[in-house]
């Protein structure tokens, strides 16, 4: 495993070179863990960087595309190569930036991995179809082409899972990229863009620019050049990005958040669902999209369910995640932290029952840390503001249903829809949830937060723009059809 002994200035990439912002001004990435910890120094840009990086994107993507699709896979296949031979460095990164164990960090980065191999070989896949020509003499044929420049926002919670996912489709599909890391967690991509050039990437074909996403971000959005906008980030972030894309015509790919329900039917497997909702409600600090947050238990398994719960969660150990002991790291941020407890304590207020954790943790050693303890409450109702929002951290809610109808009815009573799963053995209450249920992920027998790469992934109602990324599905945002006639 290496060590990062020296504090170290990353740069902007802007067409092939790292490069200072115009501004010459820095911020600071600080370890949640020990925030007098300093993990890395990041460029704090500009408009006219983004300026920069979308003329050096459009200049690259003339001759880029004219690859086929088996080259540009080539270099996909090299950048993976990069990243795998990088695994335990960028994973401890990831961990000091963000705070997820060394663990889960570098299960993550073997999946940026997998991605990249994965959309390396779609560069050898049909990029359309032949269709009958009304004219015996004629050949038709569709042909996917590629949007042009791609503007890439993505956030701290995957620093190396999701750019990878947005980028690895944008670029085997004949497209250039400019992206946006959030601060949080802009070390982490540099390093990730460090096996990027080590590939040998073409000049232009993908570029960085950090900082704030009010500057950099509106700059990439509102951008002529940029052709396609794909974001993960918070409902209010994506809908003003949605506005600036659609007034210029600009396509855009959103990805945002959810208030995911788990139902445990009164036959379901007990200790199968507590495994499933601890580990998708507190791995990662709860800081996924896909987080379980809503918890329906039947009346008749309720107590028991709880006990379990109980059991299982005090035994969850929080720490640094580079410690081997340590299960649940913390808050990304101070932001994320004060969040996460200010909505604790509005579930207090509202009446809710808090029945484990609650507080900050500030014990064995993690006094200088944004932890947070694991949090259950009980007695909530699914109008509780604790039902309803996106917390986006540990923290569960218990609620008594006495039918899976019930429980559907008031899982479906949100504006949200990204993930959902159920726990029995029932095969009609699994096809009842399958039908029912509206989400744009359906888990059976497993917690709600899991993704295959190879499958399409969104969310229905206002977790998504409806479009869906990963697996073969990535090609509908990242291409568009052209119709071709060829007359003899």
């Amino acid at each position: 495993m290496t060590t990062i002994t020296q504090v170290k200035t990353y740069l902007n990439y802007i067409n092939g070179e790292w490069v200072s912002s115009l501004g010459k001004k820095v911020d600071i990435s600080i370890n949640p863990a020990n925030k007098n910890e300093i993990v890395g120094y990041i460029q704090s840009s500009s408009g006219e960087d983004v300026d920069r990086a979308v003329e050096a994107a459009k200049r690259a993507q003339k001759e880029w595309r004219r690859l086929s699709g088996a080259e540009r896979g080539d270099y996909l296949y090299k950048i993976a190569n990069s990243l795998e031979r990088r695994l335990d460095e960028i994973a401890e990164t990831m961990t000091m930036e963000m705070g997820k164990t060394f663990s889960e960090a570098k299960g993550e980065t073997m999946r940026g991995v997998a991605i990249l191999r994965y959309y390396a070989g779609e560069g050898m896949r049909k990029a359309g179809d032949v269709i009958p020509a009304s004219d015996s003499q004629a050949l038709m044929f569709t042909k996917r082409v590629p949007l042009g420049v791609i503007g890439v926002i993505s956030p701290w919670n995957f620093p190396v899972a999701i750019p990878i996912w947005k980028m690895a489709p944008a670029l085997i599909y004949g497209n250039t990229v400019v992206i946006k890391p959030a601060q949080e967690t802009s070390v982490t991509a540099a390093k990730v863009i460090e096996c990027m050039d080590e590939a040998g990437i073409p000049d232009g074909v993908v570029n960085m620019v950090t900082g704030a996403g009010s500057v950099v971000g509106a700059a990439m959005v509102n951008h002529t050049d940029v052709n396609g906008i794909t974001f993960t980030g918070s409902n209010a972030t994506g809908k003003q990005i949605g506005q600036a894309a659609l007034a210029r015509g600009a396509k855009y790919q959103l990805e945002m958040g959810g208030k995911n329900p788990v139902i445990i039917a009164a036959d379901a497997d007990l200790d199968l669902a507590v495994e499933g909702t601890i580990s998708g409600g507190f791995r990662s600090t709860g800081q996924k999209c896909t987080a379980t947050s809503r918890v329906f238990v039947h009346t008749e398994v309720y107590d028991l369910f709880k006990e379990k719960l109980l059991q299982k969660v005090k035994e969850i150990k929080i720490g640094n995640g580079m410690e081997d002991t340590s299960w649940m790291g913390p808050c990304a941020s101070e932001n994320q932290l004060n969040t996460v407890l200010s909505y604790i304590e509005k579930g207090k207020a509202e009446g809710a029952r808090l029945i484990y954790g609650g507080e900050r943790h500030t014990g064995n050693g993690c006094e200088n840390g944004f932890y947070v303890q694991p949090t259950v409450f009980e007695d909530v109702t699914n109008g509780m503001v604790i039902a309803q929002e996106e917390i986006f951290g540990p923290v569960l809610a218990l609620i008594k249903v006495d039918t899976i109808e019930e429980a559907l009815a008031q899982a479906n009573d949100i504006e949200f829809g990204l993930s959902a799963s159920i726990y029995t053995k029932d095969i009609g209450a699994m096809m009842s949830f399958i039908i029912d249920i509206d989400a744009g992920l359906v888990r059976i027998n497993a917690e709600t937060a899991g993704v295959e790469l190879q499958a399409p992934f969104g969310g229905m109602k206002q977790s998504s723009s409806h479009s869906r990324e990963q697996g073969q599905a990535a090609i509908e945002f990242f291409t568009a059809i052209k119709t071709v006639f060829v007359k003899a």
